[in-house]
C-alpha cells in the first residue's frame, strides 16, 4: 500500500520548514517570499499531498464545517428529506457553503441527545437550524457560542440571527385569493398547528382572510396532520365527505399534491370540483396536472441567504442580529376555478 505523502515530505522536497508548508497551507504568507510560495505549492503538487483537515482545524480553530438541523417526521423518524422542500433547501445551502471552501453537516435531533455535544465534538464554525425545537434545544444551544441561523422559525430570542418569509401573510393571500375567486366554503389542510410555529403563522393568515371577508370561520374545515404526501392522500378522504367545500388551502405544496391525487383518482374534478391551492412553488409544481396554483417562496434563496448570513458572522461582519425577510408571491397555474 502506498505511503501517505505527510507535510514532513513536502517540506523536505521544498527543502523549507514544515512551519513554513503550514503558513502556505493556512494562507498566511504574509512574511513568505514569492518564490518560496512557489516552491511549496509546486512540491504539494508534484507530490500530490493533501492537507489533513483535522489538523487545520485545530491549527487555524476553524473547521470550515457548517451543522444543518432538519425537522423530523416524528421522533426517532427520518428526516423529512422526501419532501422536496428540504431538497431545494439543503441544495441552496450546500452548494453556497462549498463555494466559499465550506461543507454541511446534516442532522435531525432526537430528543434524548444533545446538538451541543455534537456542535462541540465535530467543531462546527456554525449551525443553521430549519423549523421550530422546544425552547431548551435553543437554551442548550446559545451555550455553544457560535454563530446561529435559524430559518422559518419564530423563536423570539435575541441571541439567534434569521431568515424566514410573512407566514400570516402568506396564508393571508393564498385564502384571499380563494375568496376574490368566489369561494366562501374553504378547506384547511395543514401540519399541527404549534405556537408559534410556521403551520400556526399560516392557519392565522388564512383567519384574518376570512375575517376580512366577513365569512364564518368553521373548525370543521380545519385539518391537521403529518407535513407529507401520505396526509394530503388520507385527508382528501375526509374532504370528499364534506360536500360543502369548494376550495381548499393546502399549508405546504407537498399535501396539495397528495391530496390531488387522491381527488383525481376519485374522479374529482380539480378545479371544476374542487379548487387547491398550495404553499412553498416546489420544483414540480409545474408539471403536475393541473399545475399548482401556489404561494412562492424561493427556497432556494432561503439555503442560501442562511449561508451567506451565518459566514458574515463567522467572519465577524455583523456585530448585532439579524433578521432576513425574503419575499412571497402568488403564482397562478390551473388548479383555481372562479365561481
Amino acid at each position: 500500500m502506498k505511503k501517505r505523502v505527510t507535510i514532513k515530505d513536502v517540506a523536505k522536497e521544498a527543502n523549507v520548514s514544515i512551519a513554513t508548508i503550514s503558513y502556505v497551507i493556512n494562507n498566511k504568507e504574509e512574511n513568505l517570499s514569492k518564490e518560496t510560495i512557489e516552491r511549496v505549492n509546486a512540491a504539494i503538487k508534484k507530490l500530490n499531498y493533501i492537507p489533513n483537515m483535522s489538523a487545520r482545524s485545530l491549527a487555524s480553530k476553524k473547521s470550515n464545517l457548517l451543522g444543518v438541523v432538519i425537522p423530523q417526521t416524528e421522533v426517532n423518524k427520518q428526516i423529512m428529506l422526501n419532501n422536496p422542500f428540504y431538497s431545494e433547501f439543503i441544495s441552496g445551502i450546500e452548494y453556497t457553503a462549498r463555494l466559499e471552501g465550506y461543507h454541511i453537516i446534516m442532522s435531525g435531533v432526537e430528543i434524548d441527545k444533545s446538538y451541543l455535544d455534537i456542535s462541540v465534538k465535530r467543531n462546527l464554525d456554525g449551525i443553521i437550524i430549519l423549523g421550530m425545537y422546544p425552547q431548551e434545544f435553543y437554551n442548550e444551544l446559545k451555550k455553544s457560542q457560535i454563530p446561529i441561523v435559524l430559518v422559518d422559525s419564530y423563536c423570539n430570542d435575541h441571541y439567534f440571527h434569521s431568515v424566514q418569509i410573512n407566514d400570516r401573510y402568506g396564508g393571508y393571500i393564498a385564502t384571499k385569493y380563494l375568496l376574490e375567486k368566489g369561494h366562501r366554503n374553504i378547506g384547511l389542510v395543514t401540519g399541527k398547528i404549534k405556537k408559534e410555529g410556521v403551520s400556526e403563522k399560516r392557519y392565522l393568515g388564512y383567519k384574518d382572510a376570512l375575517a376580512e371577508f366577513k365569512v364564518p370561520f368553521n373548525p370543521n374545515y380545519v385539518f391537521e396532520g403529518i407535513v407529507d404526501y401520505e396526509y394530503g392522500l388520507s385527508v382528501a378522504e375526509k374532504i370528499m365527505k364534506n360536500k360543502d367545500i369548494t376550495a381548499v388551502f393546502a399549508t405546504a405544496d407537498i399535501l396539495a399534491i397528495g391530496l390531488m391525487k387522491r381527488l383525481k383518482s376519485a374522479k374529482v374534478r380539480i378545479p371544476d370540483d374542487i379548487s387547491v391551492i398550495g404553499f412553498d412553488d416546489i420544483y414540480i409544481t409545474k408539471f403536475i396536472d393541473p399545475g399548482l396554483t401556489t404561494v412562492k417562496q424561493n427556497i432556494y434563496k432561503k439555503g442560501e441567504t442562511a449561508v451567506k448570513l451565518i459566514l458574515n458572522c463567522i467572519n465577524k461582519k455583523l456585530t448585532s442580529k439579524h433578521e432576513i425577510i425574503l419575499p412571497i408571491e402568488i403564482v397562478e397555474r390551473e388548479s383555481v376555478k372562479e365561481i
